[in-house]
């Protein structure tokens, strides 16, 4: 018995951290395309970084939908989850590297770290817990040598 509560448990804190990678990748995403000017001006530091580019705001805007519909996806095709889920991860990864490198090359102030982690580091933190949790339950793709679903 509490291992199907642990099992629950696991599945809503897997819904609840697909569902924000979803709803703020896509929705960030879109309004980078619908709003480019708007999304620029109301983004806290975004003006810091640079003059307003808006082909370069939606350019960014529809790889952030891509990645969210690639979650989205990966949620309801479990045979193409990990692949799917590793692959906007590897972005989301670069996309938080490059915010860090920025602060230790002295681009930006250490003081941007807390204010982009909430829409650079967290989805990518997220992407890396559910690619790994994708990995341990993709049957298919676990070697026997490695942890699988069925030894955890």
């Amino acid at each position: 018995m509490k291992a199907t509560a642990s099992s629950r448990t696991m599945l809503v804190v897997g819904f609840i951290l697909i569902a924000f990678n979803v709803l703020f990748l896509f929705g960030n995403g879109l309004f980078m395309l619908v709003a480019p000017l708007a999304w620029y001006n109301i983004i806290p530091g975004v003006t810091h970084t640079g003059s307003f580019n808006q082909h370069f705001i939606r350019d960014i805007g529809m790889i952030q939908m891509f990645l969210g519909a690639a979650f989205a996806i990966g949620m309801f095709q479990p045979a193409h989850r990990f692949d799917l889920w590793a692959a906007a991860t590897s972005w989301l990864i670069a996309h938080a590297s490059f915010h860090l490198w920025e602060v230790a090359v002295g681009i930006s102030s250490p003081s941007t770290i807390p204010q982009d982690f909430p829409a650079v580091t967290l989805p990518a933190l997220i992407g890396v817990a559910l690619t790994i949790w994708a990995w341990h339950t993709s049957p298919h793709l676990a070697s026997p040598g490695l942890m699988t679903r069925n030894s955890l």
